[in-house]
């Protein structure tokens, strides 16, 4: 284990000198605007093309169909993909749900509980298909069980 002490000599910083004394004020600076002028701005809009959307759908399962695995073990792992995806959708819906503020709190409590249980019922599903592809691959070799895990873990 290496550790670097704060103090170390070895590490020298040059000190380089204020340029403007503290004294001396800018008189062109400007008072910041009010706040009520302000707009604030939450997350990161993304805008992607209906051809990058169609391209991202058609090559998603390229790899699994790609796979010398048996077609019930592709279907399940395109299954499990396709549930991983919903679930990370419904998770976001959640997420936008309870930062809701034009929803009263019942409303939005029970706008979130409902997409709670469809959560919950993806889930459910996930683990019934991850459960079945582990019967699916009891009896497959040792190679095509570490390929199927990889294309599930994507």
């Amino acid at each position: 284990m290496s550790v670097i002490a704060a103090n170390n000599p070895a590490i020298r910083l040059p000190i380089v000198p204020d340029t403007k004394p503290a004294a001396v004020v800018d008189e062109k600076a400007e008072a910041p605007a009010p706040a009520a002028e302000t707009k604030a701005v939450e997350g990161v809009a993304v805008k992607i093309s209906s051809a990058g959307f169609q391209a991202a759908k058609a090559d998603s399962n390229k790899d699994i169909d790609d796979s010398n695995l048996k077609d019930s073990i592709k279907q399940l792992l395109k299954m499990i993909r396709e549930l991983k995806k919903q679930i990370a959708d419904k998770m976001a819906e959640i997420a936008a749900a309870s930062a809701d503020n034009s929803l009263t709190p019942e409303a939005r409590q029970a706008r979130v509980g409902n997409l709670q249980a469809s959560l919950a019922a993806l889930q459910s599903g996930l683990t019934m298909a991850q459960m079945q592809l582990g019967k699916a691959l009891k009896d497959e070799p040792a190679d095509a069980q570490m390929q199927a895990m990889s294309l599930a873990s994507k």
